[in-house]
């Protein structure tokens, strides 16, 4: 059972009337592994998951859960499985441990032992008595969270985790994130947010408009990705420009200066060349960075299906 997937969906459709939400994707996810599942909103990436909770069925394909489905398993499918689709809705009158002691009755078994433990892994013990109406939204989060761990599952689900939250918020959901994966944890996300999925994720699957653009894993698509972009402006952007394309690197104007592609190394040497020639350098900031750029290019310009060379077939797993 050990090279059992704990996500297996193959060819899944999903269409409601001419809408097409899903169109014949494979997402793979292997235990222990941190997953992305990336987009653009109205991707398909909650679709997806709403068919893994069982919530909605596929037209078409197979999905399987740690060897289960629902067709074979019926609920028992989601044994091991936990987590949450869009933003966990709790009580607000009541204390974040109300709620999970509420919660961890309608589970049974030993979910009321773990109380203690998941409020402490999700770092809400020192406001576990405070009603849930005073949670900031990172907090109501993390309480959804904790929620899902109360049922010690091998497989968490979260849907866009860190979406409204602010950089703290996000700092603090990412760093959970990897704890529970160093934990043994397999976890799947879905997101928006390349910058989110490139720090915690292993692998990725990119959708847009129901179709997967790419599988694979964050390293390879560090290979695929353009040049790190610079914005620069000076007092003779005409000239700096010209010294950029003297050095090989891809410019392009921008309202308030140049946008400037290629190694560092370059674009080092282009500053220096700049500062030589006697033009005054008024500004120097980095640009979207290269991950969030081949998003970019992948999710608004790509066509239906995986860009050549990339695998389709196996969720990244060649």
């Amino acid at each position: 059972m050990s090279d059992v997937l704990a996500v297996n969906a193959v060819n899944l459709t999903k269409a409601y009337g001419s809408l097409t939400a899903v169109n014949n994707i494979t997402v793979q996810v292997a235990r222990g592994e941190v997953y992305g599942v990336l987009g653009p909103n109205g991707a398909g990436k909650t679709t997806f998951l709403r068919m893994l909770f069982g919530l909605i069925r596929p037209d078409s394909g197979t999905l399987e859960v740690f060897g289960r489905s629902w067709p074979r398993h019926g609920v028992n499918s989601l044994s091991g499985v936990a987590g949450f689709i869009e933003s966990p809705k709790f009580y607000p009158a009541l204390s974040g441990r109300r709620n999970l002691r509420l919660l961890a009755g309608l589970d049974g078994g030993d979910a009321a032992d773990r109380v203690d433990d998941v409020l402490d892994m999700v770092g809400l013990t020192a406001r576990q008595h405070d009603k849930v109406r005073g949670y900031s939204f990172g907090m109501r989060q993390r309480l959804g969270v904790a929620s899902a761990l109360l049922r010690n599952p091998r497989l968490l689900v979260l849907d866009e985790p860190a979406n409204g939250l602010d950089p703290a918020g996000i700092r603090d959901m990412r760093a959970l994130v990897r704890r529970l994966a160093d934990t043994g944890l397999t976890v799947l996300l879905s997101s928006h947010d390349m910058g989110e999925v490139e720090q915690i994720c292993d692998n990725v699957t990119i959708m847009k408009a129901g179709t997967v653009v790419h599988h694979g894993s964050i390293a390879a698509l560090r290979e695929l990705a353009p040049e790190q972009a610079h914005r620069i402006s000076t007092t003779d952007d005409d000239r700096a420009a010209e010294l950029a394309r003297a050095r090989g690197l891809e410019v392009t104007t921008a309202d308030d200066g140049l946008d400037v592609r290629g190694p560092q190394k370059d674009v080092d040497a282009l500053i220096a060349d700049i500062v030589d020639t006697g033009i005054a350098l008024r500004g120097l900031t980095r640009d979207e960075t290269p991950l969030e750029a081949l998003f970019f290019m992948l999710t608004e310009s790509a066509p239906a299906g995986p860009p050549a060379g990339l695998d389709a077939a196996t969720g990244g797993r060649r």
